[in-house]
């Protein structure tokens, strides 16, 4: 059991069998998963600070982005609607951060908003069909695929996984929650505000290519490791695709939010403070 407020020291209860590397965790995710069940009824008493809180899955080797991955968000951007496997890119693993911080805005640069569902892999998959892809699933979390559109979108050819992988730029979190948990992990309400107001809402029902099959569509083609992160792309509202285009300021704050995970909170500074 964990709440905002106290959860259980794994590395503890288990009698050292699993942590205390959360990444380590990953290599033996069902196992864990076995062992978490039989600590249902067992409640949480470790107090700990929300400040505390790292990203979900700490060291990924690797972490995919899907772009134009909304009909609407396509639309904004300026592109059709895929109808094969979205576009993929990379965040490098440097810019995972835990859920709530304070980021850097890059000097010159115009930085903008993604919120995204993001799905950790619990299970090394290779040719999974959707129907099966979910097993591979250890859980659901948030994320924000924050973009600086100056550096990502010059020419001569974009810089997608550089524009997008400043110090910071890649926060997930709070929780990682099993798909078990959820009513339908298909469809979930996301988004996002800044300063107050919100910029974008959508439901993860409205994604062209959902959690499973991004995972057979991914994994046709490369090896998806325990610990990987796929943030599955995001709906309509980015900055850049707004008429005045509108990026964020130093002092402004942005949160996050998911129906059944909770929410992520980063407040923006300049290169000088």
């Amino acid at each position: 059991m964990t709440s905002d407020e106290a959860g259980t020291d794994v590395h503890k209860a288990s009698g050292g069998s699993f942590g205390p590397g959360l990444a380590d965790v990953y290599e033996r995710w069902e196992e864990f998963r076995a062992w978490a069940g039989t600590l249902s009824d067992t409640p949480a008493d470790v107090p700990f600070d929300r400040s505390w809180l790292g990203s979900p899955s700490p060291a990924p080797r690797q972490v995919f982005a899907i772009g134009l991955n909304y009909s609407e968000h396509a639309k904004e951007s300026g592109f059709a609607q895929p109808d094969t496997l979205p576009p993929v890119f990379t965040k490098f693993p440097t810019c995972i951060t835990g859920p709530d911080t304070t980021v850097v805005l890059p000097e010159g640069g115009n930085t903008d908003w993604e919120v995204e569902l993001v799905a950790v892999i619990g299970k090394e998959a290779r040719n999974v069909p959707a129907a099966e892809a979910w097993d591979h699933v250890a859980g659901l979390t948030i994320g924000q695929d924050i973009s600086e559109r100056v550096s990502q979108l010059r020419g001569p050819a974009p810089q997608f996984g550089l524009g997008k992988s400043f110090p910071g730029f890649g926060p997930v979190g709070p929780w990682l929650v099993t798909p078990d948990e959820f009513g339908n992990p298909d469809d979930l309400e996301l988004s996002c505000s800044l300063d107050g107001e919100e910029l974008q809402k959508g439901r993860t029902s409205e994604l062209i290519f959902s959690v499973p099959a991004l995972i057979e569509g991914l994994s046709a083609t490369v090896t998806l490791l325990p610990g990987d992160i796929i943030f599955t792309g995001t709906p309509a509202g980015v900055g850049v695709g707004r008429s005045p285009k509108r990026f964020i300021q130093p002092g402004e704050t942005l949160v996050s939010r998911i129906e059944g995970i909770g929410e992520m909170t980063q407040t923006f500074i300049s290169a000088g403070d």
